[in-house]
């Protein structure tokens, strides 16, 4: 625990604030994954075709997006409830569409033959070229549902 504390000691303030805003946002989505339906989450989002054009966006956009995702990583690791994809690729949206940084997150299923379920899926988020969140494996993942963000 002692070492815990002693990293978090060595961040940077904004790497501080940016950590604990992703820690209490995806408790907040996982409350909401297992409280709300999912339609009700993305309504507020546009569900795009699965090969929507990526909206283009600046570097400084980039490098924001860039220690989002970084951020989310981190915290999910250190969260006592469960923070996988789906609440990693909210949170991102989330903390995205705040900072009025567009980008979109997908769904998407394979089969999975080994375990009983026969079916995994997963979700990552995008934004511009650059996967924020949830980018270990996804290509083995057949895209079913995408959904985006724009500038507020």
């Amino acid at each position: 625990m002692l070492y815990k504390i002693k990293k978090f000691t060595k961040l940077s303030s904004e790497e501080k604030k940016l950590f604990l805003e992703a820690y209490v946002t995806l408790g907040v989505m996982r409350a909401a994954i297992l409280t709300v339906s999912f339609k009700r989450m993305t309504r507020s989002l546009e569900h795009l075709p699965k090969k929507e054009e990526i909206t283009a966006v600046n570097d400084t956009e980039l490098s924001i997006a860039t220690a989002v995702g970084q951020s989310i990583i981190r915290a999910s690791a250190y969260t006592p409830w469960e923070s996988a994809c789906l609440a990693q690729s909210l949170t991102a949206q989330k903390m995205l569409q705040k900072r009025g940084i567009p980008g979109v997150f997908y769904l998407g299923a394979m089969k999975d033959e080994e375990s009983k379920e026969k079916m995994k899926a997963h979700s990552w988020s995008q934004c511009g070229d650059i996967i924020i969140t949830g980018g270990g494996g996804h290509e083995d993942f057949t895209v079913l549902s995408v959904f985006g963000w724009g500038k507020e």
